[in-house]
This record gives structure tokens, sequence and C-alpha cells, in this order.
């Protein structure tokens, strides 16, 4: 059977235009907290496959929105490279060891040795797709090797990434010999998420615009080239979706085998239209923060479909949506994305 998220990623024509939200499958729908109360920690719900099957339906079953997002968690990938991940209350993700010198470095587990251990990841790929109805679309993802190494040096999320920053400046060589291990269990991990059956695969840099322009594109967007064109040579019927988080002043020198550029809040749809409209699809972009009012809502669903009425889009926030949304104002904004494209 047709998906339509999967048309609508290829830039197909499509009854309408398809609509998720980031972190849709969390803390804003009480049927996730039940689940996740049970599972006794965040970590524990990452690694237990049917009760990561669960969350990741939750939203599918409650909103009728046309793609699943795998639940999981971009750490888990330095994690299963020999990184102790702890969630601490207050603290959000902490890392016991980050990762300094060349001797921790090389310490890491890397490559397949890695990317098999995520094991429970691809577990709950196999399961969802057992149960997920045959026109919805299952989006896989990881995080963009520097978003990942941020919080491996660091220990934990910066406001200033200044020790990753640092080594960038004095220490290149360091920086780029770790990124390209994180890339190729990046590239591995992803791999295997479409072997156990995802119908598209999303790449989160959260952290773009940490880095100047010429850094950013030297160490980080190089590497998210670098991991879709690994994809695509082996699996060009994958949609390719990228998430680089407030970059609007870079889109001139945005270029790369994917398909879709997913535009973040702060970044103007016509912007991301007028430099990258004739080559990719666009996802996004509304501030998460409108799903607080359905005015709110409405101004900014109507005036991105406007905006895009003659390109190529599907309707997502410009960010993860937000835990204390209420869930009537989620459903009444993937409602209304349907209903404003179908006129």
């Amino acid at each position: 059977m047709s998906k339509i998220f999967v048309d609508a990623c290829f830039g197909k024509e499509t009854p309408y235009t398809p609509v998720w939200m980031m972190r849709q499958a969390g803390r804003y729908l009480p049927e996730y907290q039940e689940v996740r109360s049970e599972a006794g920690s965040f970590l524990n719900l990452c690694h237990d496959p049917q009760k990561a099957c669960e969350v990741t339906l939750q939203p599918v079953r409650r909103l009728d929105v046309d793609a699943a997002i795998l639940f999981s968690d971009i750490l888990v990938i330095p994690n299963e490279m020999g990184m102790q991940l702890d969630f601490v209350e207050g603290e959000g993700p902490v890392f016991e060891k980050p990762i300094r010198n060349q001797e921790a470095l090389e310490a890491l587990r890397t490559g397949e040795d890695a990317a098999k251990r995520l094991h429970y990841v691809y577990e709950t790929i196999e399961l969802i797709k057992k149960e997920l109805s045959d026109d919805k679309a299952l989006i896989g993802f990881t995080g963009a090797p520097w978003t990942l190494v941020t919080y491996m040096i660091e220990g934990q999320g910066s406001k200033t990434y200044t020790i990753c920053k640092k080594l960038i400046y004095t220490e290149p060589e360091f920086m780029h010999e770790i990124l390209s291990k994180v890339t190729e269990v990046v590239k591995l991990y992803l791999e295997k998420q479409i072997q156990a059956g995802v119908d598209v695969v999303q790449i989160f840099d959260s952290w773009a615009a940490a880095l100047e322009k010429s850094k950013y594109m030297e160490f980080s967007w190089f590497y998210i080239k670098e991991i879709a064109s690994y994809l695509k040579s082996k699996y060009p019927h994958i949609p390719i979706i990228v998430f680089p988080k407030g970059i609007p002043a870079y889109l001139d020198e945005i270029d790369g085998e994917f398909d879709v550029f997913g535009v973040d809040w702060s970044t103007p749809m016509a912007l991301a239209k007028h430099y990258l409209g004739d080559r990719y699809v666009l996802q996004g972009n509304m501030e998460p923060c409108r799903l607080y009012s359905k005015e709110a809502t409405y101004e900014c669903v109507t005036s991105i479909a406007n905006t895009m009425r003659k390109g190529r889009h599907i309707f997502n926030l410009g960010h993860g949506i937000l835990p204390d949304v209420p869930v009537e104002n989620a459903q009444y904004f993937v409602n209304l994305c349907k209903e404003v494209s179908q006129r």
C-alpha cells in the first residue's frame, strides 16, 4: 500500500499535506506517562522493545498522524560505544567519563561492534511494523555526529560548548577523529534500522547553531552528507530527512543526497523555500509553543500552507512538542493541517 508520508518525502502529489510532530511520543500523552512509570526509568523504556513499541504507536492511535517515529534516544549510540549514561533529575543526560583525550577515544567500541549492541532498537522496529497500519510510515532516526559528540565531550548538555569548541580550534585532528568514529557507527545504525523495517530516516542535528558557519560545514554538515551518501548508495528507496536546528544564515551552502530538509521554528519558511525549495521537500516549521493556543496554531498553519502552496511540504513543528501541551490542542493541529491542505 502506498504511504502518503513516503510519497510526500519524494515530492509526489498527495491528497493532503501529511503531518507528524517531533517528540510526538512523549510526556504530553497520559498513556505515555503510564508506560514510562511502569518502565521505572527513561533508559529502561528505551531498552524494552515491547514498551518502546507501545509508546511509538500511541500518537498514531490518538492523533492519526501520518507517520510514527521510533521511540528511542539519540544517546543510546555513545552509550553502546561504551560510555556510561545516566539521566539525572534536573540535569538531563550525563556521561560519567567524557571523552577528552586519545586514550579515552581509543577505548570506545566502534563500527559493527557498537552498532550490533543496539539490537533492542531493531527489535522495537520489528514489533512496530507488525502493528502499524500499512498506510502509516515508520521513521527511524539518529543524532548527527556533531550533536552526539557534544554530549560525549562535554559530558552533558551545554549552553556554551566550550570544551568542544576549544578542541575544534586547538586540536581539529582529534575532533575529526572522534567525529569519524561516531559517523561510522551512525551509518551502520541507520542501515540496521532500515533492514529492520523503517520507511524513512531522520538525522537530528539539535546543536547545529553552536558553530559558526565555516566550522559547521566542516565539523558537522560534512559528516551528515557522508551518512546520507552512504545510505542513498545502498537504499535509494528510503527517504532521508535532515534537521539542523537554528542555521537560517547557512542555507545558501546546504547541499547533499537527502530528500527532506526539516525547517526549525527560527527559520522563516519563505527563506527556506527560497534557498532549498526547488531541490528538497521542506518539513516544518511551527513554533511548538503555538500549540498552547488554537488561535496561534491556526494563524501559523494557514500562513505556512499559503507559503508552501506551490511547494513540496510536510507539516511538523519547528522542534519537539512540549510536555504540558493539551492533547486536545495537538489533535487540533493535526486535523487542521490536513483540512487546510485539502482546500
